[in-house]
């Protein structure tokens, strides 16, 4: 077994970077070419590796989320927010609502039940962002709507679950069948968001005490491991958001602590081979038999979330008098959806268990073509913005 992980995590490696650069060949961004490795790797096309195994490369997910979310985390410079004020909450709560809208609406419109549609309404607020972060960090994305774009996609988490708070209640409230505490059902998703944060605000005070002591690069890169993996498992533990713990924990960091910049360069030196790694795994995890199941509800879901998200973050942009590239190629960087959704799937499931198979196969199938699709989207808006330079 031991000799079996070995030879599959070199294979992903190898794989991952042949399928990268075939990707910059065909001006694709690299992510692009990570999933499909992973996806001609998987039980889907060849299966070399098969799906047990895919499952069981979940802690390598875990790590590279926890440090995509601390990188994005330690943009959240309050130098920042007190220049762009409170334009990047404003812009998250109304894209997250546009997708949420305008999936619901559409699937009602159409005839579909109010508590699936409800349910599949609220998981398309949530925004992935290792994919676009990918995009940032391979083509050095710099600039007004790539600032705008990691802090929104950052915020968006939280919103995503309060949201998914409300739409709970609402299925609940409903389902007259079923008892449920409504102040418990409101409080939930808050005091996620309330661990989440004071978890990570205290973890990064502990960070700034230990770098006090150790100064070499590679004795800092353990402590960054280390703290990133606890804040993870601890937020799981305290039912809290993962991710948006470790984004508190580098938004906490970068404003307490003043060599951020040492931090954030050795933190970037490990992360190459674990995000090539969690791409790879990704798309060796896509069912392909599962595209066949989609139906009318999925393409409405793909179609009218991306819509609604672009609408809402032009509309949040008018709202808050930003630059008119940040109006217009915002909303098409906020495609990439996995991680939080995925969560709220399961979720989902509990509160509407009859439509259950059919909401984690459009989730499912969504994530697939988001993230085959996102990347390209995302690059080729920053690219329009100006913030992209291509040789």
């Amino acid at each position: 077994m031991e000799n079996d992980i070995l030879l599959y995590v070199s294979l992903m490696l190898i794989c991952g970077i042949l399928l990268g650069r075939l990707s910059k060949l065909l001006k694709l961004p690299n992510v692009t070419g990570y999933l499909i490795a992973g996806l001609l790797l998987g039980p889907s096309v060849s299966n070399i590796i098969p799906a047990e195994m895919v499952s069981g490369f979940s802690i390598i997910s875990d790590i590279a989320l926890g440090f995509i979310a601390f990188s994005i985390g330690s943009e959240f410079s309050l130098k920042y927010f007190k220049r762009v004020g409170m334009a990047p909450i404003i812009i998250a709560i109304t894209e997250s609502l546009g997708a949420t809208l305008l999936v619901t609406g559409i699937l009602l419109l159409f005839g579909f039940d109010l508590k699936m549609s409800i349910m599949l309404g609220a998981i398309a607020a949530a925004t992935a962002p290792a994919q676009t972060i990918a995009v940032i960090n391979q083509y050095k994305a710099k600039g007004s709507l790539t600032s705008m774009l990691l802090s929104v996609v950052a915020i968006d988490d939280a919103t995503a679950l309060i949201g998914f708070g409300f739409a709970t209640t609402i299925v609940n409230m409903i389902d007259s069948s079923k008892e449920f505490n409504l102040v418990l059902s409101l409080l939930t998703p808050i005091y996620e968001i309330i661990i989440s944060l004071a978890l990570g605000a205290a973890i990064s005070l502990i960070m700034t005490l230990l770098f006090r002591w150790f100064k070499k690069s590679s004795n800092r890169l353990c402590i960054i491991l280390s703290m990133i993996i606890f804040t993870y498992w601890a937020a799981v533990m305290l039912h809290g958001s993962p991710l948006l713990a470790c984004m508190a924990l580098g938004g906490v960091l970068v404003n307490i602590y003043d060599n951020i910049d040492n931090i954030t360069a050795v933190s970037d030196a490990f992360n190459p081979p674990i995000l090539m790694l969690f791409f790879v795994i990704s798309g060796a995890g896509f069912q392909l038999s599962a595209l066949k199941g989609i139906g009318l509800t999925g393409v409405i879901y793909v179609v009218f979330r991306v819509i609604g998200k672009w609408f809402g973050a032009w509309f949040g942009g008018k709202l808050t008098k930003q630059e008119e590239k940040i109006n217009k190629y915002l909303g098409p960087t906020l495609m990439p959806q996995a991680g939080v959704a995925l969560g709220l799937v399961a979720a989902a499931s509990q509160l509407v268990p009859k439509y259950a198979p059919q909401i984690q196969v459009i989730i499912l199938c969504s994530t697939f073509i988001y993230s085959l699709i996102g990347p390209a989207t995302a690059k080729a808006a920053l690219v329009k913005a100006g913030e992209i330079k291509i040789n």
